[in-house]
C-alpha cells in the first residue's frame, strides 16, 4: 500500500494523489498555501482516496466556524462511502466525536490514535489544535512529547513537531526550553510560523517587548506572506509588544493595516481584531467606525452555540459598536446554550457567560459587578480557548475595572501581581499610577 512521507498507509491512493496529499499536509503544517485545493486535486486524481476528504473534513472542523462545521459533516458522510483502513477509521471516529460537540472526547481519541500512529503528523497537529482550543496546556506539551521519541531529525516534518512542542513548553511556563526548541524548529524550517509564534509567546510572557519586535522584524519575510494563514495572528503579537512599550499609535496602525485592512471573515482573525481593539479602547484611543465593521463581520460566525471563546470576542465588538440588539440576540443564544448539555454548553455556562457578562458590566460602567464577574472568571478561563497571552485581556480588564471603580485594595493587588511578571510594561505601570492619583 502507498504511504505518506512519514510512512502512514493511504487507502485508495495513487502515486499522484500521494504527492498532492503530502503537499497538503505540508501546507497545513506551515499554515501556508491552500491545502484544500490540493486535497480536491488529490481526490480528483483518486476518487477512492479516503484521506483526501477526511483531512479536508478535519480542516473545516477545526476552523471553529458554524458553516465550516456543517460542511465538515457532509465530508464525513462522503468519507463513509469509501473503503477505509484502520488509520482512516480511527481518525474518522475521533472527528465524529468532535462534530458531536465532544471536544475532549475527540482529543482523547486522538491520544489513543497517536499512540498507535506516533508518526501521523496530521493527527498530531489536529490534536494540538484541539488542545489549544480547550486551553489544555499539559496536553499541548505532552501530546508531542509522547510522539517525539518515534521521530528523528532526518524525518520529513520533524521540525513541525519541534514547533508544536515549543508552544506546549511555553504554555507550561518552561520558557528557556520553549525558546530554544522554537529557534531550533525555525532554523530547520524557516517558514514554520507556528514555531516562530511559540518564540513570540515566550517574549510576550517574559515582558521582552523590544526583543519581540526585533524577532518579528528580523523574520518578517518568513511569516507575513499573502499566502500565510497565520500572518494576522503574528501581526497581533507585534501589536501587543507596542502596547507594552506605550506605543498605542503603532498598535493602531497595525490594526488598520496588516490586521484588518483585508476585512478577513475567518473567526481566528476576527478574534485577534476584537482582542486588539478592546485593548486599544482600554488604553484610551478613539476607534471610530472600526468596531462597527468588525461587529457586522462577526454576525456570520457568532451563533452562541459552537465555540464560546468566539462568542465572547463577538460580544466585545457588539459593545464597541453600540449594537445593543445584536448583543442581546447573542446573549440570549448564549444563555439558551448554557442551559443545555454537552461540552460547549458547559463552557458557556461556567466560563463564556460570566466573561461576557463581566465585559458588558465593564462597558456600561458597572465596575464593581465587572470586577466580581471577572475576578472569578479569570481562574476558570483556562478551561476553554486561547493562550495565556490571549486570556490576559481578562486580567487587564479586571485591573482596569478595579482602578476605575475605586476598588483600591483589589487594584493594588492586581497591579502588584502584573508588575511582578512584567515590571517594565507601560500598561502595568499605568495601573499603579492610577491608584496613586486617586
Amino acid at each position: 500500500m502507498l504511504t505518506d512521507k512519514q510512512g502512514n498507509p493511504l487507502t485508495g491512493a495513487t502515486a499522484e494523489a500521494v504527492t498532492l496529499f503530502d503537499q497538503a499536509v505540508t501546507a497545513f503544517n506551515l499554515y501556508r498555501g491552500d491545502p484544500v485545493e490540493l486535497l480536491d486535486r488529490a481526490l480528483a486524481a483518486a476518487p477512492d482516496f479516503a484521506m483526501a476528504p477526511l483531512m479536508k473534513a478535519w480542516l473545516f472542523a477545526v476552523a471553529t466556524e458554524p458553516e465550516a462545521t456543517v460542511y465538515a459533516r457532509s465530508l464525513v458522510d462522503h468519507t463513509k462511502t469509501l473503503r477505509l483502513g484502520e488509520r482512516e477509521s480511527s481518525l474518522l471516529a475521533a472527528l465524529e466525536l468532535l462534530l458531536a460537540d465532544g471536544w475532549s472526547a475527540a482529543a482523547l481519541a486522538l491520544d489513543r490514535h497517536c499512540m498507535h500512529y506516533p508518526r501521523d503528523l496530521l493527527a498530531l497537529q489536529c490534536g494540538h489544535l484541539l488542545d489549544f482550543y480547550r486551553a489544555n496546556a499539559r496536553e499541548l506539551r505532552d501530546r508531542i512529547a509522547r510522539a517525539l521519541p518515534y521521530w528523528s531529525p532526518d524525518m520529513p516534518g520533524y521540525s513541525i513537531l519541534l514547533g508544536m512542542y515549543a508552544f506546549g513548553l511555553e504554555e507550561n511556563g518552561d520558557y528557556a526550553r520553549a525558546e530554544a526548541t522554537g529557534r531550533q524548529a525555525v532554523a530547520m524550517e524557516p517558514l514554520d510560523c507556528w514555531a516562530h509564534h511559540a518564540v513570540t509567546h515566550v517574549m510576550e510572557m517574559q515582558g521582552r517587548a523590544e526583543d519581540g519586535i526585533g524577532w518579528m522584524m528580523m523574520r518578517e519575510p518568513y511569516w507575513s506572506g499573502d499566502d500565510n494563514f497565520f500572518k494576522v495572528h503574528n501581526w497581533w503579537h507585534r501589536a501587543l509588544y507596542h502596547l507594552d512599550l506605550d506605543q498605542q499609535d503603532q498598535a493602531l496602525a497595525l490594526y488598520d493595516g496588516h490586521i484588518r485592512a483585508g476585512r478577513s471573515s475567518m473567526a481566528l482573525d476576527m478574534v485577534d481584531a476584537s482582542a486588539l481593539l478592546w485593548r486599544l479602547q482600554l488604553a484610551g484611543l478613539a476607534l471610530g467606525e472600526r468596531w462597527q465593521e468588525l461587529s457586522e463581520a462577526w454576525d456570520q460566525h457568532a451563533d452562541g452555540r459552537l465555540y464560546p471563546f468566539n462568542d465572547w470576542h463577538a460580544a466585545m465588538a457588539c459593545l464597541g459598536a453600540g449594537r445593543e440588539r445584536a448583543l442581546e440576540r447573542l446573549l440570549q443564544a448564549c444563555r439558551t446554550t448554557g442551559r443545555e448539555t454537552g461540552e460547549a454548553a458547559a463552557w458557556m455556562r461556567t466560563t463564556g457567560l460570566p466573561l461576557i457578562e463581566g465585559f458588558v458590566a465593564f462597558w456600561r460602567g458597572d465596575y464593581p459587578l465587572a470586577a466580581e464577574k471577572l475576578h472569578g472568571g479569570r481562574y476558570i478561563a483556562n478551561r476553554f480557548g486561547g493562550s495565556h497571552a490571549q486570556r490576559d485581556i481578562i486580567d487587564w480588564t479586571l485591573a482596569e475595572a478595579a482602578v476605575r471603580g475605586g476598588l483600591n485594595d483589589l487594584a493594588q493587588a492586581l497591579a502588584n501581581e502584573r508588575l511582578a511578571l512584567k515590571p517594565h510594561s507601560a500598561v502595568n505601570r499605568r495601573f499603579l499610577s492610577g491608584i496613586i492619583t486617586r
